[in-house]
């Protein structure tokens, strides 16, 4: 798994590749809270065009950067997810409070 963070004026955008499971989302967790924390972004876009894999951690990935935006008063937006990423998206109820 690897993610790259490019940050502009307002948004933080990270391009996630690979597969998202547990052993790789924590560090995945940890480079973007230190982005968030050094940029402030209005909006965090994760970008999931090149994921081939996502468990339930990369939910919970999503889901606990949702709570660090809030309290930054940020919004937190999905791209490019495939069809089978967007479907476990959807079922575990994320799209409630992400835009997908």
């Amino acid at each position: 798994m690897q993610a790259v963070i490019e940050a502009d004026e307002k948004a933080l955008t990270v391009f996630l590749s690979g597969e998202i499971d547990h052993h790789s989302a924590a560090e995945i967790r940890s480079d973007i809270d230190l982005a968030i924390e050094r940029y402030k972004p209005e909006r965090l876009i994760l970008d999931f065009g090149e994921v081939t894999f996502m468990d339930s951690s990369g939910i919970g990935l999503v889901m606990g950067r949702c709570k660090i935006m809030k309290l930054i008063d940020g919004s937190v937006e999905i791209a490019n997810a495939s069809s089978a990423i967007k479907k476990v998206m959807r079922l575990s109820g994320l799209e409630m409070i992400v835009k997908i």
